[in-house]
């Protein structure tokens, strides 16, 4: 088998990665059969997960609201927080805007959000 083609396959693989992964320790020779196929099944199943499940790069909307929720904040304090109006705030939450160079570095810096997700790069 080069590659999972189903779900069904995808299922009985991870199953065999969970019975064959207590037999392999880290002293175990890369030559025992279970670490071997241990390697195999493991590639094969990360790549049709990644294939089919894969999550995505988070947005800014989705990172100020997470910083929102972690810092305990309402968007008035966060617009204290970064120096912008509630509005611009509220504007970024929609989608509706996109910050500009000084005010992505401003929230990349105080909410330590990458640059590249701030940007949207």
């Amino acid at each position: 088998m080069t590659k999972i083609e189903n779900e069904q396959q995808y299922r009985w693989a991870l199953s065999r990665v969970e019975e064959i992964l207590p037999m392999v320790k880290d002293d175990t020779p890369l030559t025992d059969p279970y670490s071997i196929e241990l390697e195999l099944l493991s590639g094969l199943v990360a790549d049709y997960s990644d294939e089919h499940y894969s999550i995505g790069e988070p947005t800014l909307v989705d990172m100020l609201k997470l910083r929102m929720y972690e810092m305990g904040l309402t968007q008035v304090a966060l617009s204290k927080l970064l120096g912008i109006t509630p509005s611009r705030i509220c504007e970024y939450l929609s989608g509706k805007k996109e910050p500009t160079l000084r005010q992505a570095r401003i929230i990349s810096t105080k909410l330590n959000i990458d640059p590249s997700i701030v940007l949207g790069v």
